[in-house]
This record gives C-alpha cells, structure tokens and sequence, in this order.
C-alpha cells in the first residue's frame, strides 16, 4: 500500500479512497487543493461532506451511489459530470470510481478519480461561441450572395449593364468576406493546436507597409494614412504571408475605431528587433481592458457594434508569437490606441544559413 500511495502523490488527477462506510480512509495532494483542504481535514469524514459532489439536481453523490454499491456485479462507475461545492464555489469535475468487493461482493474501498473539468468547460464555452459567432457573419453575406444571384439568374433582362455590374461586385466583395471568415476560423484552429506553418523568407517589411497602406486608402475616403519607416529599414526573415496579415488586421482595427482620424503607420529598428506601430485617434483603451484586447472575441465596450468576429487581433497575436516575436498596445482615453509587434531582426542566419 506504500508503494501505491506513493504513485498516488504523484499523480496530477484528485484520488480519494473511501472505506465501506463512505469515510475518506485517504486523498493525495491534489484532491486537497481541488477540495481546498488539508489531508487531515478529509481524512476520516464522511465523503459527502469532506468533498462535496453534487449532481445538477444538487443531490450528493456517494448518497446516489448507494444501489449500485449493492449490486455485486457493478465495479467501475463511467465519468460522470458533477460540481465539487469547495470554497463556496462550485467546480465542474469529472469523476470516475471503482469499486472493490470482497468475496460476498460487498464493497470494501471505493477508489474515486477526479478531475478538474473548468477548462474543458471554457473551451467547450468557446466553441460554442465560436460557431454562434461564425454562424451569424456568415449569415448576411450569403443571404446577400443568394440574394442576388437569385435575382439576376430570373431577372436578367430586366436590369442595365450598370446595375448587373453593381450587384456582382457586391456578391464578389460578399464572398471575399466569407472566405475571410473561413480563413479566420481555421488560423484560429491551428493556433489552438499548435500546428500553425511557417514559410519563412527575406522580404521587404516597410514595401509591404506601403501596399497595404495603399490599398485602405483607396477603400476609405474618410480617413487620412500616415506612413513612416527609416531609410535602409532591414529585410524581414519571416512568412510574408502571415505577417502581410498580422497588418493588415491592425490596420484594419486602426481604422474601425479612429473616428474618421489619422492612422499612422511607423517603423523602428532596434539592434536586434524591427518593430511596426499602428496608430489611430480613437477613443482609446480603458488600462483595465488593455489585457484583453489580444484575446477571442474582444470588442471595444461603448463603440456601437462593429462588425467583425472580434478574432483579428487573437489571430494576430498568435502569428506573432509563432516568428518568436510579440505584440502589445498602449492606449489612453480619448487619445487613442497604439498597436505594436517586434520581430526578430535578422536575414537567412536566423535559419541557420550563412
């Protein structure tokens, strides 16, 4: 028994063995932490007290388990979803037991795994968010596609060439937006995962500025672009695809939330990091929000209801962090929000080549 109790210490799931009489005849370290008490605390009461499980009818759960421990042939419990009521609050765990028996079939110890499920849950939440999310901005843009293509395929003769020409551009720009909403949803999967790809190469940072500069002024008559990087800026090592995107999602975000107000872009370089700045003249950040703005599905409280998944800058900070760069935000009330990422500086040696 020392040496099985000596594996249970080490074990990262909560174990508690409890006697005939549903006592805690035993808990190793981490079924004190989820219970939120010492093992001399546990040891010796009643389960149902010392680790409170509760079904969703808030029924406890060895008092539950009473007719399957009366029949001989039942010796493992499946998982089941339940609460621990520790601390005062409730947390979502997964159980399992197993039953030992004597030769009369009566139960002798039960042994009771748990684990702590929060973190499922969230990520279950997520999901869940997620398709609502996705569900809804993929709605207008097809009802728009569908709307349209229906109308032109029964009506075409009835419409110029003019307003043929407008409403294909519409279900062109509206398809675009689907196929960025797919794109997002599946950055945000390997990001998850950890399998995002890279396919890293020498490539002009600040030329790269410039076209997507280029291409929101032409799409935003109301705002004024600023651009500024150093003479002799260095070439970046890096997937020029994903850093084209970490970009274009700032400066996407920047003119979202400036009001109309300059956006300006900026480059630096440090001895061993080159760094883009993302200027707007919004309303800024409030500091206690600050943390957040990097996370799933973050909006800007008190700006009406941008359009967007709020996934933009999750994606960002994620394609970032994946060139072992990093980025970060300072902002300030009424003055604004600036955005900023660092990548490694560095050309061919950052892969080993020389």
């Amino acid at each position: 028994m020392a040496d099985s109790e000596a594996y249970l210490e080490l074990l990262p799931d909560a174990v508690v063995v409890v006697d005939a009489e549903g006592r805690v005849a035993y808990a190793n370290p981490a079924a004190e932490r989820l219970a939120r008490a010492g093992r001399d605390e546990l040891t010796g009461r009643p389960l149902d007290d010392a680790v409170p499980l509760r079904d969703g009818a808030g029924n406890p759960w060895w008092a539950c388990s009473e007719r399957l421990r009366r029949l001989p042939g039942v010796r493992r419990v499946p998982v089941r979803e339940l609460h621990l009521i520790a601390g005062g609050e409730p947390t979502p765990v997964d159980l399992t037991a197993s039953f030992l028996r004597d030769g009369a079939g009566r139960v002798v110890q039960a042994i009771c795994v748990l684990r702590d499920a929060s973190m499922r849950k969230r990520g279950d939440s997520q999901r869940g968010e997620l398709i609502s999310t996705l569900a809804h901005e993929l709605r207008s843009p097809l009802t728009s596609v569908k709307g349209f293509t229906s109308t032109l395929l029964h009506r075409w003769e009835r419409f110029t060439d003019e307003q043929k020409r407008e409403m294909l551009a519409t279900v062109n720009m509206d398809a675009d937006r689907v196929t960025r909403l797919i794109r997002e949803l599946l950055d945000v999967s390997r990001i998850d995962a950890g399998r995002l790809e890279l396919r890293r190469k020498e490539f002009d940072l600040a030329a790269m500025a410039e076209g997507i500069v280029g291409r929101f002024e032409l799409q935003h008559d109301g705002h004024k672009f600023q651009l500024s990087f150093p003479d002799g800026f260095p070439p970046v090592y890096a997937d020029p695809d994903k850093i084209e995107q970490v970009l274009t999602n700032l400066v996407e975000n920047a003119v979202k939330y400036s009001d109309g107000g300059a956006v300006t872009v900026t480059g630096q370089v440090t001895d061993t990091e080159v760094e883009v700045a993302v200027r707007d003249q919004g309303v800024g950040i409030p500091a206690d929000q600050l943390p957040l703005i990097f996370t799933k599905f973050y909006r800007r409280a008190g700006h009406g209801s941008p359009s967007g998944t709020g996934l933009g800058l999750f994606i960002a900070r994620g394609l970032v962090e994946a060139h072992d760069g990093r980025i970060w935000a300072d902002s300030s009330p009424d003055q604004g929000t600036t955005l900023r990422f660092r990548l490694p500086r560095g050309g061919l040696e950052l892969a080993g080549i020389t």
